[in-house]
């Protein structure tokens, strides 16, 4: 339960997020441009699942929860590797002559990619008005849906007024409160780990088959989904400028994520027994602090925010680049947006999920078989076959969470 007492812990827990935050909003960092184009992939990836995600990893794998976080964050690794080469590569190859299955296999995954974008924009959305109302004890699913739908008609009409510039600046200041609040967050977890003990006895393994387990965990992708959103930036920054910030997205990600699970651990024994909701993580860390839980409200709303406007951003630069500039992607957020709002209305929270895993999953596929083809092109690259291999073995692997991926309220 939480207490009235406010601790020196839990000040100790503010001065750090507003000291982290001052500093990321210093101008030299804030207008960088390296730094800039980090932010987009950086919040679509942390945006769905650093909360969600060690609840959902607790009921899935109970005690191998941390396995299962790094199986999940060294495939999205994978997976980076084969959207920084096609990056790189721009559908470039040897031959000088137009390779229509490079051509073919680039427009239907980014036809792909704008679907699952609208169902990952539901997603961040929806989850955000979970957290918020909860905070505020005024969440039903009716009213979680009514913000929802106000939250996405005011990104989409922003985004038409505004265009890309003014969505990344919304999106930057989201993001720098998000992370300020995750670091006070880890170090509450930590504090909470030493003093209590690293525990983890309440943690049940589940009794479900492997390939249950697996297909659950497939289910999942969607956690670290988001830094392709770097591939369609490119009308702002250059290829090599948008790989290597989306390295950095990564790598900043996947260490967030690695330690959120890792800490959090000893709080989830629950939800090895009970399939957990979305605001799981909210009541739990009561247990911690008197601020944190408010603090994580505010870091839910920023972060399914930012996310929801990366993916925004990311969907109408795919719309821009399908449709050669004919339709700008200013004029395609507000598109973009009504899909969502009607995918609000007609869905659960963890099929959404499920949904937009196997979505990304099938954009993914097509990536990795692109990166193949261009790759297998490349003769003059000593590493030609590995890469071939590598890129082709991905796509496979795509396709079987395409096929098999289950929702883990299912």
């Amino acid at each position: 339960m939480i207490t009235g007492d406010f601790s020196t812990l839990d000040g100790i827990l503010l001065v750090v997020a507003v000291l982290i935050a001052a500093l990321m909003l210093r101008p030299t960092v804030r207008d960088a441009p390296f730094w800039r184009a980090t932010v987009t992939p950086l919040a679509s990836i942390i945006g769905s699942g650093f909360l969600v995600v060690a609840p959902l990893l607790a009921h899935i794998a109970g005690a191998r929860a941390f396995v299962a976080i790094v199986v999940i964050v060294l495939l999205s690794f994978w997976l980076g590797a084969a959207i920084r080469f096609n990056i790189l590569h721009d559908g470039h190859h040897a031959s000088d002559a137009p390779d229509r299955a490079v051509q073919a296999l680039e427009r239907v995954s980014d036809i792909a990619l704008a679907l699952a974008y609208v169902v990952s924009i539901t997603f961040y959305i929806r989850l955000m008005c979970g957290f918020v109302l909860t905070g505020i004890h005024a969440y039903t699913p009716f009213n979680a849906d009514v913000l929802a739908t106000l939250i996405l008609a005011f990104i989409g009409l922003y985004g038409l007024r505004r265009g890309l510039l003014g969505l990344e600046r919304l999106e930057e200041y989201s993001v720098t409160i998000k992370l300020a609040i995750i670091a006070s967050l880890l170090l509450g977890l930590m504090v909470h780990d030493v003093g209590h003990g690293y525990a983890l006895g309440d943690l049940d393994t589940p009794d479900t088959g492997l390939w249950t387990t697996l297909r659950e965990l497939a289910g999942m992708l969607l956690i670290v989904q988001g830094f392709e959103t770097s591939k369609y930036l490119e009308s702002t920054y250059p290829a090599r400028l948008r790989a290597r910030s989306m390295s950095l997205a990564q790598g900043l990600a996947g260490v967030i994520y690695l330690a959120f699970v890792a800490l959090a651990m000893p709080l989830m024994g629950p939800y090895t027994r009970t399939t957990p909701d979305e605001t799981a993580i909210i009541g739990l860390s009561g247990n911690i602090t008197l601020v944190l839980p408010i603090m994580l409200v505010v870091a839910a709303a920023m972060s399914q925010f930012s996310a929801a406007i990366a993916d925004t951003i990311g969907a109408g630069g795919v719309v821009e680049k399908e449709t050669r500039k004919r339709v700008s992607a200013r004029t395609g957020y507000p598109v973009i947006v009504a899909l969502a709002i009607a995918l609000i209305w007609t869905s659960h929270i963890f099929e959404v999920v499920t949904l937009a895993s196997r979505a990304f999953a099938l954009y993914y596929m097509l990536q990795a078989a692109l990166a193949a083809r261009i790759a297998a092109q490349r003769h003059s690259d000593g590493q030609r076959r590995w890469r071939v291999a590598a890129f082709a073995a991905l796509a496979a692997l795509m396709l079987l969470v395409v096929i098999f991926a289950k929702p883990v309220a299912a």
